[in-house]
C-alpha cells in the first residue's frame, strides 16, 4: 500500500502536485524559532501556480512559479522540514536577514509559507545568469565594465552594512544578473551565512576558501571588513581571470591568504591601469584598520571617476576566465588523479617485477598479498574518479532560469 503522507512529503513541490495544507510562516522573536501558528494565508497553491523544477538539492527544490494575482514569475525554494531539525535557527536567520533588506541590487524575499512537510521561501526570480557566465558570453569586456559591476556590488553591500548585516560569503556564484538584457543590473543572492552585527564581534569561521578574509582564518574577531576583502578578490578575478590566492593544498592556500600574498603578474596585469591596482590594494589590505570601507571604496577614482580604462581586455584573459570557471573546482582533483595514476603505474610495474621474482623464488604467499594490495589500490583510484565526476552534477543539471537562492544540502 502506498503511504499517502510519504507521497505528499516527497512530491508536493513538483508541478501538478496538489496538497492543501500550507500556512504562512511567522517568526517568534522570543524563541527565535519558526512558529507554526496558522495565519490568514492558507494554501500556497492558492497564490502561486507551480510550473517547473529549476534545481534540486538533497533536502530542497527550487520551483519556477507564477503568482496568480499578478502573473509575475517567482522562484520558490521548498525546504523539507525533516532537514531542518537542529537548523531552525539558521533558516530563521536567513529569513530575518532577507526580510530586512530592500535594495535594487539584492535578491528580494517576496513571502514565506510552510506546511507539515515543507517551508517555502518565495523569492524574486532572476534570469540573467551568473556573473562569469555572462562575461564569457559577452566576449568584449573592459576595465570600465568591471568598475561598473563592482560599484553595484559595493552599493548593495554598503546598504547591508548600514542595516547591520554582514554577508560573509560573497563570491561570483552569488552574483546574478536580473535579466538577459544588455543593461541588466547585478544582484547579490544567498544569505545563508549572513549575520547581524552586534556588540560582540563575530568569531565563527565561515565563507568560501579563496574569498575568505585573513582575519577569519586567523580566528580573530571580525566584522563587515570581511565583505570588503571578498569584493577585492572578485575585483581581482574580473580584471585578470584568475584568483589572487590558489593552491591545491588548503594549508598552503590559507597561509597565502593569512600573509596577504598576491601579485599583479605579468603579462596578465600589464594593460590594467594603476588606478585599478591601487583600488585592489586598498580593499584587499591585510590590515583591517587600513582596509577601505564600502563608502571609501565607492569614493575611489576607479569607481567614482574616469580612471578605469575603456579598452577591451585581452582575448586570452576572456578565455582564461572561461577556463577558470570550468576548471577551478576540479583542478586539484585532476592533478591528484594524474599524480596517483603515475604513481599507480610505476608501482604496478615495480609490483610486476617483484611478483615475477617472487614466483621464481616460490614465495606464493607474498604474491597473494601483493595482488590484494593491487586490488585495493585500483579501488582507491576508482573512488577518486567517482568523486571527481560527482562534483560536476550540479553544472550538468542547470536549467534555463537561475534561481535566486541557494539549495539546502
Amino acid at each position: 500500500m502506498i503511504n499517502n503522507h510519504k507521497a505528499e512529503e516527497d512530491h508536493i513541490c513538483h508541478p501538478g502536485a496538489n496538497f492543501n495544507a500550507s500556512i504562512a510562516i511567522q517568526m517568534d522573536s522570543k524563541t527565535s524559532k519558526i512558529s507554526t501558528t496558522i495565519s490568514t494565508r492558507r494554501n500556497v497553491r492558492s497564490f502561486f501556480e507551480f510550473k517547473e523544477v529549476l534545481g534540486t538539492g538533497a533536502f530542497s527544490e527550487v520551483i519556477l512559479a507564477r503568482e496568480l494575482k499578478t502573473d509575475q514569475l517567482v522562484a520558490i525554494k521548498c525546504i523539507k522540514r525533516k532537514a531542518l531539525k537542529g537548523k531552525e535557527e539558521a533558516l530563521q536567520n536567513e529569513i530575518a536577514v532577507l526580510k530586512k533588506l530592500k535594495h535594487p541590487n539584492i535578491v528580494e524575499l517576496v513571502d514565506t509559507f510552510e506546511d507539515d512537510y515543507f517551508v517555502y521561501l518565495i523569492m524574486e526570480l532572476v534570469t540573467g545568469g551568473e556573473l562569469f557566465d555572462r562575461i564569457v558570453a559577452k566576449g568584449s569586456y573592459t576595465e570600465k565594465d568591471a568598475s561598473k559591476l563592482i560599484k553595484q556590488i559595493l552599493e548593495a553591500v554598503d546598504y547591508m552594512h548600514d542595516q547591520g548585516i554582514v554577508h560573509r560569503d560573497l563570491k561570483p556564484e552569488n552574483l546574478l544578473y536580473e535579466s538577459p538584457d544588455e543593461d541588466s543590473i547585478i544582484k547579490i543572492s544567498d544569505f545563508g551565512l549572513s549575520k547581524g552585527i552586534d556588540s560582540r564581534m563575530m568569531m565563527t569561521a565561515c565563507g568560501t576558501p579563496g574569498y575568505v578574509a585573513p582575519e577569519v582564518l586567523a580566528q580573530k574577531p571580525y566584522g563587515k571588513e570581511v565583505d570588503v576583502w571578498s569584493i577585492g578578490v572578485i575585483s581581482y578575478i574580473l580584471l585578470c581571470g584568475y584568483q589572487p590566492f590558489f593552491d591545491e593544498n588548503d594549508s598552503n592556500l590559507f597561509a597565502m591568504i593569512l600573509k596577504g600574498e598576491y601579485q599583479f603578474d605579468s603579462p596578465y596585469w600589464d594593460d590594467i591601469s594603476e588606478s585599478a591596482k591601487d583600488f585592489i590594494r586598498h580593499i584587499m589590505c591585510l590590515s583591517v584598520e587600513d582596509r577601505y570601507t564600502c563608502k571609501e571604496a565607492l569614493r575611489h577614482p576607479w569607481i567614482s571617476g574616469n580612471t578605469a580604462l575603456d579598452k577591451s581586455l585581452d582575448k586570452a584573459q576572456i578565455n582564461l576566465r572561461s577556463k577558470w570557471k570550468k576548471a577551478y573546482n576540479t583542478a586539484a582533483v585532476v592533478y591528484k588523479m594524474r599524480q596517483l595514476s603515475i604513481i599507480s603505474h610505476e608501482n604496478n610495474e615495480n609490483k610486476k617485477q617483484n611478483m615475477n621474482n617472487q614466483i621464481n623464488s616460490g614465495n606464493q604467499r607474498t604474491v597473494k598479498k601483493n595482488l590484494d594490495s593491487k586490488k585495493q589500490g585500483s579501488k582507491d583510484l576508482t573512488d577518486l574518479k567517482f568523486s571527481s565526476n560527482t562534483s560536476h552534477v550540479s553544472d550538468m543539471s542547470k536549467k534555463k532560469f537561475h534561481h535566486s537562492t541557494s539549495l539546502t544540502k
